[in-house]
C-alpha cells in the first residue's frame, strides 16, 4: 500500500477540516515529542545491549 503525496494532501486537509488546525499544530508537537522519546530510548537500549555484549565476549557473564 503506497501512500502518495495527493493522498497525504487528501487526509490532511480532512484532518484540518474535522479536528482544526489549531489542535492539529498540538497533535504534530505531540508526535514530535513522543519520536523524540523513542529515539532516545533506541539509543539507551542500544548502548546497553552492547555492554551485554562486551561482557559477554570477556566471559564474565554467561547469558
Amino acid at each position: 500500500m503506497n501512500i502518495g503525496l495527493p493522498e497525504i494532501i487528501l487526509i490532511v486537509l480532512v484532518l484540518i477540516i474535522f479536528v482544526g488546525s489549531k489542535k492539529m499544530t498540538e497533535m504534530a508537537r505531540s508526535a514530535g515529542e513522543a519520536g523524540r522519546e523513542l529515539k532516545k530510548i533506541k539509543k539507551e537500549f542500544s548502548g546497553a545491549q552492547k555492554e551485554v555484549e562486551k561482557i559477554k565476549v570477556k566471559g564474565g557473564v554467561d547469558l
